[in-house]
């Protein structure tokens, strides 16, 4: 279990990684990935009880995580082969013909840690909530996390399942919103607004807490107040806000950088912005 100052030094690593890949690959999404780099860092080195080594599909008798908003995926896989569930030098191959490590996760190449293929907004949500009922079923007491963007809020199958956990007191699961306010084609208030989520989340019986994603100690207690809120007959959500593109100053504050890769020179500032902590792949 990694300490605040570990997991600092982690997350810059997991920064850097995501900008080395999207450049080398050419295409990606930057924005959302470094701004939830903190939380996915906190989640696996430090809150779910996993073992990277021993992966399998049915996940029993340890923590599940979901990533909704697939199109973060540089994230996902700099953290968990950081974590261990695969070599390191593999994050080269990011978006490469018949590479593992696809544009958005896809559960059909094998890639340890990769439960469901996602990146078709709207679906994360669902999956988790079977999940969770899977392990209710099977007695299992370990919980489901999952992230799910705030502009993937706008699809209708969210809402769906959001009043399904509520109604079947599926508290076993805990799901995080980044809530960064921005999507691929601006704001989400300008796209489509999402009103008071909060209050929406509590009218369908969930429990909700908020907390600063960008901020090691926050994500630390908020992370084991949402656990602590477990088992008590409702599922719990956390509205993280975080920036996107956390990190690298020109990224940051807007919602240009979502999918867009920086170029050769973007890259080079990036870098410099990102120490190396850990070791580059």
């Amino acid at each position: 279990m990694a300490n605040i100052e570990q997991l600092e030094q982690i997350a810059k690593q997991v920064r850097r990684d995501i900008i080395r890949m999207i450049h080398d690959a050419k295409s990606g999404h930057p924005g959302g990935s470094l701004g939830c780099a903190d939380l996915l860092t906190v989640l696996f080195f430090h809150f779910l009880d996993i073992n990277p080594t021993k992966f399998t599909q049915e996940g029993a008798n340890e923590d599940m995580f979901f990533l909704s908003n697939g199109h973060i995926s540089p994230l996902l896989y700099s953290v968990m082969a950081r974590r261990g569930y695969f070599p390191i030098d593999e994050l080269a191959t990011f978006r490469k013909l018949n590479s593992r490590l696809q544009g958005h996760p896809t559960a059909v190449k094998g890639l340890p840690g990769i439960r469901a293929s996602s990146g078709s907004l709207g679906q994360g949500l669902s999956v988790s909530i079977g999940a969770a009922i899977a392990k209710k079923n099977n007695k299992d007491t370990k919980l489901i996390y999952t992230l799910v963007g705030d502009g993937e809020l706008q699809e209708g199958q969210n809402w769906e399942a959001i009043m399904f956990a509520g109604a079947n007191k599926i508290d076993n699961l805990i799901a995080i919103v980044d809530y960064n306010k921005k999507q691929i084609d601006g704001s989400t208030d300008d796209v489509l607004s999402l009103g008071d989520l909060k209050a929406k989340f509590e009218a369908f019986d969930w429990k909700v807490i908020e907390m600063d994603g960008n901020n090691m100690k926050e994500l630390l207690r908020g992370l084991e107040r949402a656990k602590e809120l477990t088992g008590k007959q409702s599922p719990v959500l956390i509205l993280m806000k975080t920036e996107m593109g956390m990190g690298v100053d020109f990224m940051m504050g807007t919602h240009k950088w979502h999918g867009t890769p920086p170029n050769d020179e973007q890259f080079k500032i990036a870098l410099s912005q990102l120490p190396e902590t850990l070791g580059d792949y």
